[in-house]
């Protein structure tokens, strides 16, 4: 079993795809609260997509740079990445880098330089716009463009939230994470009203789920009576591949596809394919 869903999953040969929206669509993965799976959910979606026919570019701009690493992107200092983007005006084609091994995936890295650029930001001329300009001044059409963001709430995340049409919140399956939710909803209205009125709240992924604690099935219930269908079926477990798999600069799609963590992220990735189709380009 394990054996059939490492081939389903890595799809060596390219039988089996997932449907691709009809126009690109464009999220944002944000959670202000840090740890709770907003990199290894934005690396594996856009590899398990990437895997199965769609063309995805993956935006890391969180200043730690954890998605370029778990696509092994170079990221040290002196690389081009989305500060010369955001800051300079550089062409967002120019920093986008190919993902090894991934023909159909591609990534703008983050490097520490991306640590100053809030600070640089407050004097720019429309300050709160300037990823969404980027993207749509791309020359090529991604199908998926998934932006990966800082734990915080400041101008890299408002500018994510002004480019994206879509939010994706990973929560985990813990009682503090419910806790920063209504901030994080909060601050989601307050863009759509002033900056980007077709913002939209359209996916909730639950990750670290721990199916022997009573309390991951108290917040899962809890999340699914308040969201309603925005919450994925599928549910990515607490798994030790999907930990592991950064550190050898890959995500767990292509370093153990026949685990737990892999077939998750593989469901969830097909669900959000199929919403996607389903309702005309957002889930």
């Amino acid at each position: 079993m394990e054996a059939l869903r490492a081939v389903q999953i890595l799809n060596p040969s390219g039988d089996i795809q997932m449907p691709r929206p009809d126009h690109p669509r464009v999220l944002c993965v944000a959670n202000q609260k840090g740890g709770v799976g907003k990199t290894t959910t934005t690396v594996n979606l856009a590899v398990a997509l990437a895997l199965h026919g769609n063309r995805v570019l993956v935006v890391d701009l969180d200043p730690q740079g954890n998605a370029s690493t778990g696509l092994n992107v170079p990221h040290h200092a002196g690389v081009p990445d989305v500060y010369n983007c955001l800051i300079d005006n550089e062409p967002l084609a120019d920093v986008a880098q190919q993902v090894e091994g991934i023909p159909n995936l591609f990534c703008v890295p983050a490097t520490i330089d991306l640590a100053g650029a809030e600070i640089e930001l407050v004097s720019v001329v429309a300050r709160e716009s300037r990823l969404a300009r980027a993207i749509a001044a791309h020359p090529e059409k991604f199908d998926y463009v998934f932006i990966d963001c800082p734990p915080s709430l400041g101008l890299l995340t408002v500018n994510a939230l002004c480019a994206a049409q879509e939010v994706l919140i990973p929560i985990q399956c813990e009682y503090y994470a419910l806790e920063g939710l209504n901030q994080l909803i909060n601050n989601i209205n307050l863009v759509r009203q002033h900056l980007n009125p077709t913002l939209d709240v359209s996916t909730i992924l639950l990750t670290m789920y721990d199916r022997r604690t009573r309390l991951a099935d108290a917040v899962e219930q809890d999340v699914r009576n308040h969201f309603g269908s925005k919450v994925l079926e599928a549910v990515i477990p607490r798994n030790v591949r999907v930990s592991e798999a950064p550190s050898y600069g890959q995500s767990v799609m292509t370093y153990d596809p026949g685990s737990r963590g892999a077939t998750s992220y593989f469901e969830a990735a097909l669900e959000i394919a199929m919403r996607g189709v389903n309702t005309g380009g957002t889930a």
